[in-house]
C-alpha cells in the first residue's frame, strides 16, 4: 500500500550519511513504525542512533522528559508535546537530528477538537529551533500510521537538505 516508504527511508539514509548525522525518533501513535522503516535498511546503525516508543504519557515523561503539566494542559496529541518529545529525543541520544510524532490513529479515541487522524509532528536539528506541524490523515488505523511514517520521513529529508553542508 505504501511502497514509497522504503524508497523514502533510503533517501533519508543517504541524506544522513552525506551529513554524517545520526537520527533519533520519538514515536507514539506509530508504535515504532518509523524505526522499523529505517532499520529495514541494512547498515542503518551508521545513521539511525535510537528510537523511543513512548506510547503512554508516563513513558513520554520518563524517557523524553516531557513535562507532566504539558500533558495535563495540552494532552499527548499537541504541538507542544511533540516539541518536548523531539527535544527529549535529542537530549537523550547522540543524534544530531530527531523526529517526534503523537496522534490519534483510531478507530476510537478522537474528540471534536482532536479527531481520529490528527497527528502532531516535530523535527529538530541539534542547536536549532524545532519545526512543528499538525496534520489530519484520513483512513483506517493502519493507513493513518503509514501516512504518519511517510510524512515524518519526508520531514527528516527536508530538514537534512535545508541544512548547509560544513
Amino acid at each position: 500500500m505504501f511502497s514509497q516508504i522504503p524508497v523514502l527511508a533510503q533517501h533519508v539514509a543517504d541524506a544522513l550519511l552525506a551529513r554524517r548525522w545520526l537520527l533519533a525518533a520519538a514515536e507514539s501513535c506509530t508504535g515504532g513504525g518509523i524505526a522499523v522503516a529505517l532499520t529495514d535498511i541494512p547498515g542503518s546503525s551508521q545513521w539511525f542512533e535510537r528510537g523511543f516508543v513512548t506510547y503512554s504519557n508516563q513513558a513520554k515523561q520518563d524517557m523524553l522528559g516531557v513535562q507532566g503539566e504539558t500533558l495535563v494542559k495540552y494532552g499527548a496529541v499537541s504541538e507542544i508535546t511533540v516539541t518536548e518529545m523531539v527535544a527529549g529525543a535529542l537530549g537523550h541520544s547522540n543524534a544530531q537530528v530527531a523526529v517526534a510524532v503523537s496522534g490519534i490513529a483510531g478507530p476510537t479515541g478522537g474528540t471534536p477538537n482532536k479527531p481520529v487522524g490528527m497527528v502532531c509532528l516535530a523535527w529538530q536539528v541539534a542547536d536549532d529551533s524545532p519545526v512543528v506541524r499538525t496534520e489530519y490523515f484520513s483512513g483506517d488505523r493502519a493507513v493513518v500510521r503509514a501516512k504518519t511514517v511517510e510524512y515524518a520521513l519526508r520531514g527528516v529529508l527536508v530538514l537534512c537538505k535545508d541544512q548547509n553542508l560544513n
